[in-house]
C-alpha cells in the first residue's frame, strides 16, 4: 500500500507542469505596467484633491506635500464665483437629457435601417454616417450662424402673423430646449452606426414572429428591440455622459446668459483674471471632476459589463 501510494505521488508530481521562469517574468512585468499607470492616473487626482485645501502662497512654497493648515475656504469661494448653484443644476439636465435622447433616437433609428428595408434606407443611413467624419470644431461657426438665423427667421413669420411682439425671438440660441437638440444632434452619426450595427445581429425570425402575431414596427421596438439592445444602450450612455458632462466648445457659443451654462464654462471663470489663484482654480476644478469620478464609482460594475456587452453581443 505505501509502495502504491508513493508511486502515485511521484506520478501526479511528474504530471504537474513545472513553472516556467518565462511566465513568472511576464506576469511580474505586466503587474509592474498596469501598477505605473494606475499611479499616472491617480496621482494628479490625489495631487490636485490636496492642493485644493491649500491657499496659494502655501501652494508656491509646498506644491508636494501635505497642506499645514487645511482650509474649505477655496471651495466656498469658487462655488460663489462660479455661480456652481445655479450651474450644476443645468450640467445635469444637458447631461441626462441629452443621452436619453441620443439613446432613444440611435436606437429608435437603428432598427428602422437595420430591419425595414426600403430604397432610401441606404442614402440616409449613410448621410447620417457621414457625420462620424466632422469635428465639432470644423462646425460651431457654421452651427453658430444657423442657429441665430432659424431664430430670426421665425420670429420674422410670428411678427408678421401678430403672434408675438417686437423683442427678439428665441428658440434655439440662448436657450436649453436649443442646448439639448444640438448635443443630441451631433452625437446622433455615432450613436445611429453602433446602435444599427447591433441591431443587425438580431435573428430576424423573432421579428417575423411578432409580426405574425399582429405587432407593429413601434410595438416590436418597444417589447424586442429595446429589450434586446440594453447592452448597446448602456455602452452609448456610458460613452456620452462624460463627454457631455464636460463639454465646452459648443455650449460656449449657443449660450452667453448665466442662468443657462454648465460647469465647464463656470470652470473657465478662473482661468482669467483669477488664473494665478491656485487655490480657488483647483477646488474649482474638483467641484467640476467630483461628479463624474463618484459616478464611475457607483456604477464600475455597469460599466464594465456595458462596455463588454456592447462589444460582443452574445
Amino acid at each position: 500500500m505505501r509502495s502504491n501510494g508513493a508511486s502515485a505521488g511521484r506520478s501526479s508530481a511528474m504530471h504537474q507542469k513545472p513553472i516556467r521562469p518565462g511566465t513568472v517574468l511576464g506576469k511580474a512585468a505586466a503587474y509592474i505596467v498596469m501598477g505605473v499607470f494606475a499611479f499616472m492616473t491617480v496621482y494628479p487626482l490625489v495631487w490636485l484633491f490636496l492642493n485644493s485645501f491649500k491657499t496659494t502662497t502655501e501652494f508656491r512654497t509646498n506644491m508636494m506635500g501635505l497642506p499645514i493648515d487645511w482650509t474649505l475656504d477655496n471651495y466656498i469661494s469658487s462655488w460663489r464665483i462660479g455661480a456652481f448653484d445655479k450651474l450644476i443644476g443645468n450640467s445635469i439636465l444637458y447631461t441626462l437629457g441629452s443621452t436619453v435622447g441620443i439613446t432613444f433616437f440611435s436606437l429608435l433609428s437603428g432598427f428602422a435601417f437595420a430591419k425595414i428595408k426600403s430604397k432610401a434606407t441606404g442614402f440616409i443611413y449613410g448621410s447620417f454616417i457621414i457625420g462620424i467624419l466632422l469635428t465639432i470644431q470644423s462646425l460651431m461657426v457654421p452651427l453658430f450662424l444657423e442657429v441665430t438665423s432659424i431664430d430670426r427667421g421665425i420670429g420674422n413669420i410670428l411678427r408678421s402673423l401678430g403672434l408675438i411682439g417686437s423683442g427678439e425671438f428665441r428658440l434655439f440660441h440662448n436657450t436649453r430646449f436649443g442646448v439639448l437638440i444640438i448635443y443630441i444632434g451631433s452625437a446622433l452619426p455615432v450613436g445611429i452606426y453602433m446602435c444599427t450595427e447591433y441591431i443587425r445581429g438580431i435573428p430576424g425570425a423573432i421579428i417575423e414572429a411578432a409580426q405574425i402575431d399582429g405587432a407593429g414596427y413601434f410595438q416590436i421596438f418597444r417589447s424586442v428591440i429595446v429589450g434586446m439592445s440594453k447592452p448597446i444602450a448602456m455602452t452609448l450612455s456610458i460613452l456620452n455622459i462624460p463627454i457631455l458632462w464636460n463639454e465646452f466648445a459648443l455650449i460656449n457659443i449657443l449660450v452667453s446668459e448665466t442662468r443657462l451654462k454648465s460647469l465647464p464654462l463656470g470652470i473657465y471663470k478662473f482661468s482669467g483674471g483669477l488664473s494665478s489663484d491656485y487655490g480657488k482654480q483647483f477646488a474649482a476644478l474638483v467641484i467640476g471632476m467630483l461628479p463624474m469620478l463618484l459616478f464611475y464609482i457607483a456604477f464600475r460594475r455597469q460599466i464594465t459589463a456595458g462596455v463588454s456587452m456592447g462589444a460582443l453581443k452574445e
